[in-house]
């Protein structure tokens, strides 16, 4: 009984190893978790004072317990029933599936992530690649929205660029959690996008099981304050025009609604419009000889853009891409739009809301030079001389500022405006100058149609 046992140096080593963790787990890290944290939640602080919309706790939570109580809400664990049954399948099976889906859906927000990088990244993102301009906006309106609702901004889906811009331009109001197509899912790009608050969804599943789970984490982020930007058209505009609101993510907002509940929804109508589309020619020739959408996006095709510009930039020879302009409209309140109806329910008025947001959006897309020349050139049945373009340019940016629709008139000088299309045009050759006279170039009349029809809405 007095003999002694002999322990190998690597096993001793293992075991010392793991009693040093074992400590640190017990003593040392809940410290350190305790100081991080309370430095977090003090940048927190600093930060809300200078956000208009404030970040909301639901933001912060931890993303493993928004998995878990998305994954047991029961309106999901209902509809896991009610899929079991009709699949014929184990409820686990179906529980574990729908516990797929909200890891899927549900992201981890980083305000350093955010404030510390993407709002500086996209800043300087957007003014590498265009003169960025902040076009109308109600400043007045948008100061007045009560710092408890739940504000969704709504806009045209133009370019991938869409993004990147509204980030910029409300960094200094809030964080916007967007709604991402599976475009964006792969690597490093998912993870840095998820934990920038957004979250991704599969805009043709037909599945009842996802949409249910989907639905449900779009309405506890309302619930919750979260402030988020949608693109009810769904996807990006193949012809440059609007498009119809689809009424997926709408539905959910609304049908998670509660009129009398101490939170209202108000919606941000954002218009935007560029004098050049980076994918313009990419989403021309995806519409296909049968109408389908075929618009695949690649990271290789993202990654050969960004180098081609930064090589460009290195040797001198890089020109911005003319004018973006961001235009914010008057806020629409859930609340007041709903109490005019009467309707039993409010998912009634989806359809109507819809259309409603798609033409307050329509009313503040600007007017920037490009379209505005596309528009002249196209709609004449020949030539024109580059005074007849600017007579004309002046007759139409009269008419619409009769109608109070935003034109971005760079420098104040109408040609000057009409300069900065032309000139745009005439580089990329769909439009031809001869002795002073433009004409359009048959093989790109596409993508001038492109561009005209930006503004179309703007005169029906």
């Amino acid at each position: 009984m007095g003999s002694n046992i002999e322990i190998p140096y690597w096993l001793a080593l293992i075991g010392g190893i793991f009693a040093l963790i074992g400590v640190m787990d017990r003593l040392l890290l809940p410290s350190v978790r305790w100081f991080f944290r309370k430095r977090f939640n003090r940048a927190i602080d600093r930060l809300n004072k200078r956000l208009q919309l404030q970040i909301q706790p639901f933001k912060l939570t931890r993303r493993r317990i928004l998995i878990d109580r998305l994954s047991h809400d029961p309106v999901v664990m209902e509809a896991v029933s009610a899929h079991a049954a009709e699949c014929n399948e184990p409820v686990e099976v179906v529980a574990e599936q729908a516990a797929r889906y909200a890891r899927e859906i549900v992201p981890y927000f980083s305000a350093f992530a955010y404030f510390g990088f993407a709002a500086r990244a996209s800043r300087w993102l957007s003014q590498m690649i265009y003169r960025v301009r902040l076009g109308y906006m109600d400043e007045t309106a948008l100061s007045d929205i009560d710092r408890d609702s739940t504000v969704v901004f709504v806009m045209n889906h133009r370019s991938n660029m869409d993004y990147v811009l509204v980030t910029y331009l409300a960094a200094s109001r809030s964080a916007l959690s967007y709604a991402v197509g599976e475009w964006a899912r792969f690597w490093p790009l998912q993870g840095f996008i998820r934990s920038m608050g957004a979250y991704f969804i599969r805009r043709k599943s037909r599945n009842n099981l996802y949409r249910c789970v989907l639905a449900r984490y779009v309405q506890m982020a309302t619930e919750g304050g979260v402030t988020q930007a949608i693109f009810p058209e769904g996807g990006l505009s193949r012809d440059g025009k609007l498009g119809e609101a689809k009424l997926g993510l709408l539905s959910y907002i609304v049908k998670g609604f509660h009129p009398e509940g101490p939170r209202d929804v108000v919606f941000v109508p954002v218009g935007l419009n560029y004098d050049r589309v980076l994918e313009d020619r990419v989403l021309l020739a995806a519409r296909g000889k049968d109408g389908k959408k075929a618009f695949r996006f690649t990271p290789g095709s993202f990654f050969r853009f960004f180098f081609h510009r930064m090589w460009l930039r290195i040797t001198g020879r890089y020109h911005r891409s003319g004018y973006a302009v961001v235009s914010f409209g008057c806020p629409v309140s859930l609340r007041d739009f709903l109490a005019g109806r009467d309707d039993a329910a409010p998912i009634d008025g989806v359809a109507d809301l819809g259309a409603d947001l798609m033409q307050a959006i329509a009313r503040v897309v600007p007017v920037v030079p490009v379209p505005l020349i596309a528009k002249i050139t196209l709609e004449s049945a020949r030539p024109l001389s580059r005074i007849e373009i600017k007579a004309a340019a002046h007759d139409l940016l009269r008419a619409y500022a009769a109608r109070k629709i935003h034109s971005h008139i760079p420098r104040g000088d109408e040609d000057y405006a009409v300069d900065v299309g032309l000139r745009m045009l005439t580089m990329r050759h769909i439009l031809v100058e001869e002795n002073g006279v433009y004409s359009l170039n048959p093989d790109n009349r596409d993508v001038l149609e492109y561009y005209a029809n930006a503004i179309a809405h703007h005169t029906t």
